[in-house]
């Protein structure tokens, strides 16, 4: 089996496979390569090993040597040489009016040839951009147009999470993403939450959608009834990278408990032991089983002494008696703020909706004497006379035709 190593090339996506017959190039060197482009720079980052004549490429390209300090000193003028032609790159884009976007520009190490990467949304007719460019860079020319994706990964960046691009860091070959992983993960379907800096689905969509699909048909579906010692509830959350379930309780609050704690079968509600409960290990949970119907002395299984069951049950009669008293007095007082208006009215002499004004009035048969059934009045001449006296007393002298005295 012949000896390899693993290369990163500079814009390559995955490493590649050389034969490392004749040099030992340690994980993280920089060593110079032939490719079927010509000569390049890259770096180990898998170290020497033997593989299978099935597992290697063909043909198989040689290290031609570990990188010297010439060598990366020349790296760097290349890199000096790559940043001026990307602006004349941009410039003569700008000049020949074409709908394209320069991404990068690279110099293979030889000297071979100047690779020149671009995105554009169509086919476009650079001939006499090539033709322009050759001149400039005395080189040959090499025109290479790339997707977003590809821009993504060649120019880097910082995603959602804060770190570097998967796809610049790790990611390898782009794998297709589809918007099912988004909605398998419970994310929103946010176009600006969920895509890249690309523009397309985030490619660590991918990464954990094997992982919640795998839970997912383990775990019960929300609002799936459960049973436990507090009460019925309901699933109300799933939380995969913990996997544990939260569940809702019909009397209120809620608790976490992990799925390989719960009874869950097909067809029937699933189930949470008490013992599940205790195993949390959770203040909040423990209160609650402690605040059930039975004390907590008789869920341990310890019985009471009598003196302190003497104690309060005699307590309870004493409240039982005390609070009796209290309701008596509160009666008396209600009735006392009632009569209080009553006697008030009866004083004044209105009638006030009490017993004596509810009294009928006497018939006409025992009306008193001196008075007609008719209503006319059979006043005695005594009483006229009387009550003639009594006007003329009070009348002035001369007033009634008479001389005076």
């Amino acid at each position: 089996m012949p000896t390899v190593v693993g290369v990163k090339l500079r814009f390559a996506s995955k490493a590649t496979l050389f034969d490392a017959t004749g040099a030992k190039p340690g994980v993280g060197d920089s060593v110079v390569v032939e490719t079927e482009r010509g000569t390049e720079l890259g770096q180990v980052v898998e170290g020497v090993h033997e593989a299978a004549d099935g597992q290697l490429p063909t043909p198989l390209h040689s290290v031609v040597r570990v990188a010297t300090g010439d060598d990366l000193a020349r790296a760097a003028e290349l890199a000096e040489k790559e940043r001026a032609a990307l602006k004349v790159f941009r410039e003569l884009i700008g000049q020949h009016k074409i709908d394209m976007k320069p991404i990068e520009v690279e110099h293979l190490f030889g000297g071979e040839k100047v690779v020149f990467y671009f995105t554009a949304e169509e086919r476009v007719d650079f001939r006499a951009l090539v033709r322009e460019l050759a001149s400039r860079m005395h080189a040959r020319v090499d025109m290479r147009q790339v997707g977003v994706r590809d821009e993504a990964r060649m120019v880097g960046g910082l995603g959602h999470c804060g770190q570097q691009l998967c796809c610049a860091r790790f990611a390898g070959e782009f794998q297709p993403v589809s918007v099912r992983m988004a909605k398998e993960q419970d994310l929103p379907l946010n176009p600006l939450k969920i895509s890249g800096l690309c523009g397309r689905l985030m490619c660590c969509l991918r990464y954990e959608f094997e992982a919640y699909k795998e839970f997912k048909s383990r775990a019960p579906k929300r609002g799936t009834p459960v049973e436990t010692p507090l009460g019925a509830g309901k699933v109300a959350e799933l939380n995969t990278p913990r996997e544990t379930v939260r569940v809702q309780l019909a009397q209120g609050g809620s608790l976490t408990v992990p799925l390989a704690s719960m009874q869950c079968e097909r067809g029937c509600p699933c189930k949470v032991d008490r013992e599940a409960l205790e195993a949390l290990d959770d203040v909040r949970v423990n209160g609650m089983l402690g605040r059930m119907g039975q004390p907590a002395a008789q869920q341990r299984g310890v019985a009471e002494e009598p003196g302190r069951v003497h104690d309060r049950e005699r307590g309870g009669h004493r409240e039982n008696a005390d609070g009796g008293q209290r309701r008596e007095r509160s009666g008396e007082k209600a009735r006392e703020a009632q009569e209080g208006p009553r006697r008030s009215r009866r004083r004044r002499g209105g009638s006030g909706g009490t017993a004596d004004s509810a009294r009928p009035a006497p018939a006409a048969e025992e009306a008193a004497p001196g008075v007609s059934r008719d209503g006319g009045s059979e006043k005695k001449d005594g009483d006229l006379r009387s009550a003639g006296r009594r006007r003329r007393r009070r009348r002035p002298p001369g007033t009634d035709g008479s001389p005076g005295s």
